[in-house]
């Protein structure tokens, strides 16, 4: 016969869970602010601070939410819940934001993201456990090394993120490569995080769970190979790169595609000087796969346990939480402490 479980059972049980949480010192590389327009007003500049209307455009797919139902009212809620998860750093990144790419005014862009990276450093003031992730303009390339290093070096910013989806070159253009330069100098990572859009954002979709479905994955794939291709792995070997919010599964698939296509017509790619599945795997390039997702032990089989990175996106809808990941019993203590602490902190300060 079974044994009846008491409540002192199920007691016991949430107490070990939150003693191992709190023994991983979990890194979570990708959570979210809720920013509104009336917050981010408050940081911009004249005139565009008078903007009339929405501050960043929108189109038949991702309208203006406003705040969502699970975001914390107030930073002492995001750190209890922060707490309860065993979270000890959490990356932040807008909700919005992110979308500065479809925005065409080099101006406008320009004081955008000064506005909202001033926004985010000042949440992020006096608490260690929370960092900011910046935003900055890639159609102004000038205006965007500017930026990265004052968000850095003045406002403590700990990363660069950025939706490619508007920008009229891909991010393996040599236009960009003063950006990373510049972000390999300072020594912060490029975190990739595709809006629902993507590159095939076009008016086939008949809901936004078919375009969400496929416009992200197909935009982080466009992103993958264009790093690639493009030969910023090589030009730029201390660079790191993250991709987030598009599961993991992907990874081994597109390994095998690139390297297909690469060996049928090399002079393509002519920066390279390996083959694109070796800079896919090679340390400086990470995944988030979902806490839950079923592909994860063969993923580690196959690739190791050094790419994986936990992100639980929260407050955002189907957000995840340590326990998703903590409670599986086919992936290995040493595998869920890689994942969840020592590769999030190598990926955003090049430590061990």
């Amino acid at each position: 016969m079974a044994e009846k479980r008491t409540e002192e059972y199920y007691e016991a049980r949430l107490k070990a869970a939150q003693e191992a949480k709190t023994k991983l010192e979990i890194y979570d590389v990708d959570a979210h602010l809720v920013e509104t327009d009336p917050e981010i007003r408050e940081f911009m500049e004249e005139p565009y601070c008078h903007r009339q209307g929405p501050l960043l455009g929108t189109d038949a797919w991702h309208t203006g939410r406003g705040r969502r139902d699970r975001a914390p009212n107030s930073m002492e809620e995001r750190l209890r819940v922060m707490a309860e998860e065993g979270v000890v750093l959490s990356l932040l990144f807008p909700s919005r934001a992110m979308d500065i790419g479809t925005m065409p005014q080099k101006d406008y862009v320009r004081a955008f993201c000064r506005a909202y990276n001033n926004y985010a450093a000042k949440l992020c003031t006096h608490e260690p456990r929370l960092r900011a992730a910046a935003v900055i303009g890639f159609q102004d390339v000038p205006s965007a090394v500017d930026e990265v290093n004052r968000a850095v070096t003045k406002l403590g910013l700990s990363a660069v993120v950025i939706s490619s989806f508007g920008l009229n070159e891909h991010l393996g253009s040599q236009t960009y490569w003063l950006i990373y330069e510049e972000m390999q100098r300072l020594n912060v990572p490029l975190m990739i995080h595709c809006s629902i859009q993507g590159p095939i954002g076009d008016r086939r979709s008949v809901s936004r769970t078919m375009q969400h479905t496929f416009g992200r994955p197909m935009a982080t794939l466009m992103d993958c190979t264009a790093l690639i291709y493009g030969g910023v792995p090589e030009k730029f070997p201390k660079l790191r790169v993250a991709f987030l919010e598009n599961r993991a599964a992907w990874v081994p698939y597109w390994m095998d595609v690139m390297d297909a296509k690469w060996e049928k017509r090399r002079s393509d790619a002519p920066l390279l000087k390996a083959r694109p599945s070796e800079y896919m795997i090679g340390g400086n390039f990470f995944y988030a796969p979902e806490p839950d997702e079923q592909a994860l032990p063969y993923l580690i089989d196959q690739l190791g346990d050094d790419l994986f990175v936990f992100a639980s996106h929260y407050p955002h809808s189907g957000s995840t939480f340590s326990a998703d990941l903590l409670e599986r019993n086919d992936i290995s203590d040493q595998a869920k402490k890689k994942i969840m602490h020592i590769n999030g902190k190598r990926l955003l300060f090049g430590s061990n």
